[in-house]
């Protein structure tokens, strides 16, 4: 069997391949891994079936959507996924096959209630519901403790001991553990009573993901997280730096229109010397009247630089072929110690 484990930060996935067939299976993919992934699989000659998550991710964002797109690859999650691009949804017992492999679906609810383990002989993928030295937290939406007891206890320990471990996630440079470690020194799966394991789990007091809210909007809805929107604009317009920008002022440049995407008390607060006003909420409607030469050089700015990348973007979607960003936006320039006009 083919395996490459790929480790972001401290989020795992895997790609498993049939040495026979050429078929593979790509498992808990994270979207800032896509052309890795693509490598690999080029490199071993494989063509990836399947791509699929072991739940609705919270903490990083999947690539199941974008991977699927970019190979013709079938979407895999369990049946109770939000996820509308999922292609194939799978009940407990559901075995995906490729090839020579078999991955077998357990549903394991608590981290979250779509949860799933793939398990083959000799392995199983846990995604968060076991982690090596600890289990999936059941604090964010659709977690359940009694629900992760009775998929810990009542399933997935249940395995053979010799079982390898391999978790969405591990934060240690650890690459798998075993069924059998885990059950003697994981310190979460020494609360063997349910009352005693979901007291534990209720007190734990962890911090939210860093991306929480984002995360779970993309992954339910296979739309785009924020850095790929600003990563698609960044690549479609150019931006321009507070120091030029400032020196062209000097210069009582004339054929630059600086427009402030901001809203109106934020744009009164201090703006940029001769910026016109414009709300981002309000550019599409409004930016041909206000600029009826196509040709015009814009800048556009916000406060950090972000909202102005996709508003140089949309312009020059519209035609505005000279629209660019400024470089760090209102905060920068006003820590540069520039003039503002109020």
């Amino acid at each position: 069997m083919i395996f490459e484990q790929v480790a972001t930060g401290g989020c795992q996935s895997y790609l498993l391949g049939c040495d026979g067939s050429r078929a593979a299976v790509l498992i808990d993919p994270e979207d800032s891994q896509i052309d890795h992934y693509l490598g690999l699989a080029s490199q071993h000659g494989v063509r990836i079936k399947y791509v699929v998550d072991t739940h609705t991710h919270a903490d990083h964002f999947s690539a199941t959507n974008e991977m699927g797109k970019a190979v013709g690859a079938t979407v895999v999650a369990f049946r109770l996924s939000p996820a509308p691009y999922v292609d194939m949804r799978l009940d407990d017992g559901d075995t995906l096959v490729a090839g020579s492999l078999r991955l077998r679906a357990m549903h394991t609810p608590g981290h979250t209630r779509d949860s799933m383990c793939l398990v083959m002989d000799d392995r199983v993928f846990t995604g968060d519901t076991l982690l090596i030295g600890g289990t999936g937290r059941t604090d964010l939406p659709t977690g359940d403790p009694h629900a992760l007891f009775e998929s810990l206890f009542d399933k997935l320990l249940k395995l053979p001991p010799q079982t390898l471990v391999y978790p969405a996630h591990d934060y240690k440079g650890r690459q798998n553990s075993t069924i059998g470690a885990e059950i003697a020194g994981n310190p979460r799966l020494q609360k063997t009573e349910r009352a005693a394991f979901v007291e534990m789990m209720e007190h734990l007091d962890l911090a939210a993901p860093t991306h929480l809210t984002e995360a779970l909007r993309t992954n339910m809805s296979g739309g785009k997280s924020v850095a790929q929107l600003l990563a698609e604009a960044a690549a479609k317009a150019p931006f321009m730096s507070i120091a030029d920008l400032n020196e062209r002022l000097g210069g009582n440049s004339r054929d630059l229109v600086v427009l402030d995407i901001r809203e109106k008390d934020a744009f009164e607060a201090g703006h940029i010397p001769g910026a016109r006003h414009l709300p981002r909420g309000q550019l599409e409607l409004r930016v041909n009247s206000e600029l009826p030469d196509p040709t015009v050089r814009i800048l556009t700015c916000c406060e950090f630089g972000k909202i102005s990348t996709l508003a140089a973007a949309t312009l020059r979607d519209l035609g505005f072929g000279r629209a660019s960003a400024l470089d760090g936006g209102m905060t920068a320039w006003r820590e540069a110690g520039y003039a503002l006009e109020r």
